[in-house]
Order: C-alpha cells, then sequence, then structure tokens
C-alpha cells in the first residue's frame, strides 16, 4: 500500500471507532481481516496513524476547526508528526486509493492554525471532564503532563538478574540498538519509529531465555522501591501477570518467599510460563476462591504486601491512548472503592513493623495522596515512611531522581515528563511495631 492508501485507511478505521464506539484493537483488527492484501507493515503503519490520531484527537479537531475523521487524521500529521501542508498535501491528493485532496480551508488551517488560545483540555489532549481532576494534581503544568501523555511510549525491557546482567541482555539485543534506561538498573529502551513494526521480543533468545521481560521503567521502578529484601515473607495482592513479582523475585535473590495471588484468577494465568522461564524459585502463585479465602494462613506474618491496585490507568495513556476517550467519571469513584477495600484488607496480613507498597498507574489524586490519606485516617496504626527514603533505594540514582519525580508527603509520582516513564504513584506504609 501506498503512504496515502494508508491514510485512507486510517481515517475509515477512525470512522469506525467513533461510529461503533469500540476499542482501536479491534477496529483495526476487523479491518486487517477484511483487507487480507494488507502486509504487516501496512497493519503496522495504518494502526500507527490511528493511534496517533487518538493521541492528539481534541487538539488535532482544533487545528482543523471539525472533529471528524478526516479532520483530525490531517490535524495530527502536522500536530502529532511535523508534516508541513505540502507534504500533507502529497498525501490527500485525490488519487486513486488515496483520500480526496485538501480543500482551501484545509490548508489554509494546516499553514496557520495552532493550538493557541485552545482551552486546557483540548491543548492537553484529554476528555473535558477530566480537567478538575488534572488541575488538582497538576494545577497551571496539567496541559504539558497532558501532552508527555500523548505522547508516543518507547518499548521497555527489564533485564532479569537471575539470569544475568543488563549489559549481558543488550548484547544479545545488539540489532534493536537498546539504550540503559535512565533511572532503572535493570531497563533497556527501545526507540520505534512512528511507522514501525514493534519488534518480535517474544521471540528473541534474550526473551526466551528468560534474560529480559517486557516492562515500563516506571513499573521496575514500583517495584524497586518496594525495597524487597532477600528472606521477606511477601504478597503481592493484586499480581496480575506478575510483572513485579518476578521484578521482586530478582531482586530478593530467590531467597524468602513471594506470595502472588489475585482476586481475579484470570489475570493470573500468564504467571506460570513467565515464573518458569525466569527461574524464579521463591514464589508460591495462590488463586483464592474468594476474597482473602486463600491467603488467611498469612495472616500476621507478612514483611511487605504489594498492592498494584486497581485504578483508572491514566498513567498509562501513551500505551493506550484510546482509553482515556472511553474514561467515565463512574470507572474513578468505582476505582477509589476498590482501591480502598483492598488497602484495608492488606493491613491484616502485616506483622508488626511491616509495610505495604501501595502502587497505581494513576496520575490522579483520588487515587493516590487522596486514596493514602484516607487509608491513615482508617487505620492510624500505620504511617507514611518519608518518599525521600523510599527513594533511596535508587542508590546514586536516588538524588536525581526525587528531584525529577513529584514527590508529596504521601509519595512518590512519575510522570512522562518528569521522569520519562508511564505515570506512577508509589507509597511506601509502614505498620507499628
Amino acid at each position: 500500500m501506498t503512504p496515502a492508501a494508508r491514510l485512507a485507511a486510517a481515517i475509515e478505521v477512525f470512522a469506525a471507532i467513533e461510529k461503533e464506539r469500540r476499542p482501536a484493537a479491534d477496529a483495526l483488527k476487523a479491518w486487517g481481516i477484511a483487507h487480507r492484501f494488507a502486509g504487516s507493515g501496512d497493519r503496522a503503519a495504518i494502526a500507527g496513524l490511528v493511534y496517533d490520531a487518538m493521541r492528539r484527537r481534541a487538539s488535532s479537531g482544533f487545528i482543523m476547526g471539525a472533529d471528524t475523521p478526516r479532520a483530525v487524521l490531517l490535524g495530527m500529521l502536522k500536530r502529532e508528526r511535523a508534516l508541513d501542508t505540502a507534504a500533507i498535501a502529497a498525501l490527500a491528493d485525490g488519487s486513486r486509493y488515496a483520500p480526496a485532496a485538501l480543500s482551501d480551508e484545509e490548508r489554509r488551517r494546516l499553514d496557520s492554525a495552532d493550538v493557541t488560545g485552545a482551552p486546557p483540555h483540548v491543548a492537553g489532549d484529554y476528555p473535558e471532564w477530566l480537567d478538575t481532576h488534572l488541575a488538582r494534581a497538576f494545577g497551571e503544568a496539567r496541559v504539558q503532563e497532558g501532552e508527555a501523555l500523548a505522547s508516543r511510549a518507547p518499548l521497555d525491557l527489564r533485564a532479569n538478574a537471575l539470569k544475568g546482567e543488563r549489559d549481558a541482555a543488550a548484547a544479545m539485543l545488539a540489532d534493536l540498538k537498546p539504550e540503559p534506561t535512565r533511572w532503572s538498573p535493570w531497563g533497556l529502551r527501545l526507540r520505534l519509529p512512528a511507522d514501525a513494526k514493534s519488534p518480535s521480543i517474544h521471540s528473541e533468545p534474550a526473551f526466551l531465555k528468560g534474560l529480559v521481560e517486557v516492562q515500563d521503567e516506571g513499573s521496575q521502578l514500583a517495584a524497586l522501591l518496594s525495597a524487597a529484601r532477600p528472606g521477606e515473607q511477601v504478597v503481592d495482592l493484586c499480581a496480575g501477570a506478575g510483572g513485579k513479582t518476578l521484578a521482586m523475585a530478582a531482586m530478593m535473590e530467590n531467597k524468602g518467599q513471594i506470595f502472588a495471588t489475585d482476586d481475579d484468577k484470570r489475570r493470573l494465568a500468564p504467571i506460570h510460563d513467565r515464573l518458569k522461564r525466569s527461574g524464579a524459585r521463591n514464589v508460591q502463585v495462590r488463586t483464592p476462591k474468594s476474597v482473602g479465602g486463600e491467603i488467611n494462613d498469612l495472616t500476621g506474618r507478612m514483611d511487605l504486601v504489594l498492592i498494584d491496585a486497581p485504578c483508572t490507568g491514566t498513567g498509562a495513556w501513551r500505551r493506550n491512548p484510546d482509553a482515556k476517550w472511553r474514561m467515565r467519571p463512574g470507572a474513578l469513584e468505582q476505582r477509589q472503592k476498590e482501591q480502598s477495600e483492598i488497602l484495608d484488607r492488606a493491613v491484616a496480613l502485616l506483622k508488626p513493623g511491616g509495610r505495604i507498597a501501595y502502587i497505581t498507574c494513576s496520575v490522579l489524586d483520588e487515587e493516590n495522596g487522596s486514596q493514602v490519606r484516607g487509608f491513615l485516617a482508617r487505620q492510624p496504626g500505620l504511617s507514611v515512611q518519608s518518599p525521600a527514603s523510599v527513594g533511596q533505594a535508587l542508590g546514586e540514582r536516588a538524588f536525581m531522581f526525587g528531584k525529577a519525580a513529584r514527590v508529596s508527603g504521601e509519595g512518590i509520582l512519575m510522570t512522562p515528563l518528569s521522569t520519562d516513564t508511564d505515570g506512577f504513584f508509589v507509597s511506601v506504609l509502614r505498620r507499628k511495631g
């Protein structure tokens, strides 16, 4: 397919997403099934256009003076991909399989329009109803934070210390040109062009041998800041597919015990193969029959309870840009309720002096600092561990990380703008001895 045909296809897919209110991944899959002539490179390029349009939907529509799929795609080419009017006109020229030629009005807007004077939610590319929430979290910086959350994410890998060093992993992946991450001592970062196909990491020898796992640097840091130590007794209460369980197993050098559990056993399904590949031997996977049903014997025994809490996922918008437009206020309220219940449930598992590492992939204060304050009001037997002391888990990187991240009395917030990671909040709370 020509670049112009790919653009036309992206407009078609975007229109289907808007009309049918379906996730972008589903619409892209349906298009691919209906157009089997399109190769993998074509499908990757079309997906890149669609997701970039989702990232910049509000600001692109503002630039073009319309929110139609065509307007959003054309505006995105200027806003996100920095193409000039001539380059965009070469793609939308009305030739066979290409979008219709640019109108005079479209040319004028592409030549001169920008987001000057746009409301914060438009310039920052997020739903209008979230503006008050993001203002609470970031104040006047919410536009810049929103723009960063709308950016394209790199592909991060975590080198598994149970199998080898980061340098060894980088050498095995040399053809992909990995770079060491800024903060995580385990991380490798792959920077991908907008139209590039994602590399087949799962078929790489380094992955098959368990030397690397796919994990955003922010998620790696969240695990690291929990300060899980060799010999400790740990519960990963919302383990899901096991990303942080695996990271902690490496931190603990296979000494001590991690109990990985989740209220939804379906989320745990991938963890078994990942554990086998990683070489982690200090992990028990427990699938509860009911809430807390299979971990009652752990009451009062745990040094650390890690809660990777269910949340709105606002910190992961770079990786799932259409999710922000499908998010509704009720989802925030539901997640807050779930977070409170999980935090309260964790307390009984702690031994005296034990700690909770509360983690979200959200940037909203309602799920982060406010949630911690409410928890402490209900549970006076716990206190927040100083974020400065929590950051010491990063060693020589701790000082600069503390300057970069957003640090509050309740914890540490990472964002794409501040730390060049996904958005993650970490608070460590200690039970009185």
